[in-house]
């Protein structure tokens, strides 16, 4: 899901120019609960800096020159939209218009990608917001062109689903979504760790993270789909690939992941919420088992794997991550900052250097980070979700610049 909007004052030669980099951009999905569970919330847990897995805080000596710098920067460059209630997903259109979702009013906006202007396409029918749960995550079909698909993660009064719903522009605001088609149904849900976030990954099948409801003992049964990272065909079918032929379950062990995005070599990262000690940056490997709830962070325990990177929860309690400039980004909310963990291309267990923070405390809860193609990203604040202190104008899409 990917914009590629330069602010409102861009040429409609230069929109062109870029839409073609949106089709692989899409492709790229750019979304810590503390102290019993909420996300953000207090813990009285002492800051201190984060850690990344056996990184040195310089370049390794392998490191190729394609690799990015070990420090980088950040700079907002204009802010697309504001006034949104709850937001939480958010998916670009392949003309570089973005639609965004409402976690608690069950909305669905169109946001146009020059002037930022706000359309009403419809409400998701069966959207029962509760605590954590509600409209969550949004994906646009790896063909879309041709089938004009909008997927959506949310909360029934049963369960957490993912549907998908027709999109056509020609109808009258307020009616531009189809009736949704439920592609998987049965996720646990709760009034906390719900998971959410749906992305499209460069094989085409669709990936969803997903919380273990506050139910500890769900993230280890591989037969629920609760605590895990699942991988489905756009019809909900297991994958040809997964760990077990006849399950949608990619990976397990997980407490609460609502950040998926892929690297320039196609390498699946996820970002969890930890309990009260360490939020995780996650390299996903096929049946992979995260540890939890026997372990949280980097523990070294046999039959797990460790983060790649982690923070303590004051500092970040991860939602959304996006892939751009060779690095992950990380959207903080209680941590209130955006995070840059540079890769190393060469050794994908170790960052190249420490993890980084820009905008520290400057905008609020950071929800969602999307990549807007080459230097350039979404930013999506979450001020208004309940746990937030909303200042005028809340909540916003930001347009940041990185390196």
């Amino acid at each position: 899901m990917r914009g590629a909007v330069f602010g409102a004052v861009q040429s409609p030669a230069v929109r062109r120019g870029v839409v073609a980099a949106l089709a692989t951009a899409s492709l790229l999905l750019s979304a810590a609960c503390s102290s019993g569970g909420a996300e953000g919330s207090p813990s009285g847990t002492a800051s201190a800096s984060p850690t990344a897995s056996r990184s040195s805080g310089a370049p390794s000596p392998g490191a190729s020159a394609d690799q990015p710098p070990a420090k980088g920067s950040v700079k907002v460059v204009s802010t697309l939209t504001e006034g949104l209630e709850s937001p939480w997903g958010l998916a670009a259109l392949p003309d570089g218009d973005l639609l965004v979702a409402s976690r608690d009013e069950g909305t669905v906006h169109l946001i146009d990608g020059e002037s930022g202007k706000q359309t009403l396409l419809g409400s998701v029918p069966g959207v029962s917001p509760s605590g954590e749960g509600g409209l969550l995550g949004l994906a646009v079909s790896s063909t879309f062109g041709a089938d004009q698909l909008v997927y959506a993660y949310l909360t029934t009064t049963s369960d957490n689903r993912i549907v998908r719903m027709s999109y056509d522009e020609r109808r009258p605001v307020g009616q531009r979504l189809g009736a949704p088609d439920t592609v998987l149904r049965g996720i646990p849900k709760g009034s906390v760790h719900n998971g959410g976030r749906i992305a499209f990954g460069p094989d085409k099948m669709l990936y969803a993270g997903t919380g273990e409801t506050g139910d500890t003992g769900l993230s280890q049964d591989k037969e629920s789909l609760a605590g895990k990272i699942l991988r489905m065909t756009p019809d909900g079918e297991p994958v040809h690939g997964n760990p077990e032929a006849d399950s949608v379950v990619y990976s397990y062990g997980h407490r609460n992941v609502q950040g998926l995005a892929w690297d320039a070599q196609k390498r699946l990262w996820a970002a969890e919420f930890g309990q009260n000690t360490w939020d995780e940056l996650n390299l996903i490997e096929p049946g992979g088992n995260y540890g939890w709830p026997e372990a949280e962070g980097r523990e070294g325990e046999e039959g797990f794997i460790d983060p790649v990177a982690q923070w303590e929860t004051s500092e970040a309690s991860p939602s959304g991550i996006a892939y751009a400039e060779g690095s992950i980004w990380m959207a903080g909310l209680r941590g209130e900052r955006l995070w840059r963990i540079p890769l190393s291309g060469e050794k994908a267990e170790e960052p190249l250097a420490d993890p980084q923070s820009f905008l520290d405390e400057e905008h609020g809860r950071l929800r969602t980070v999307v990549s807007a193609g080459s230097d350039r990203m979404w930013l999506v604040t979450s001020n208004t979700d309940g746990r937030g202190t909303p200042k005028p104008g809340d909540d916003r899409i930001l347009l940041v610049e990185v390196e």
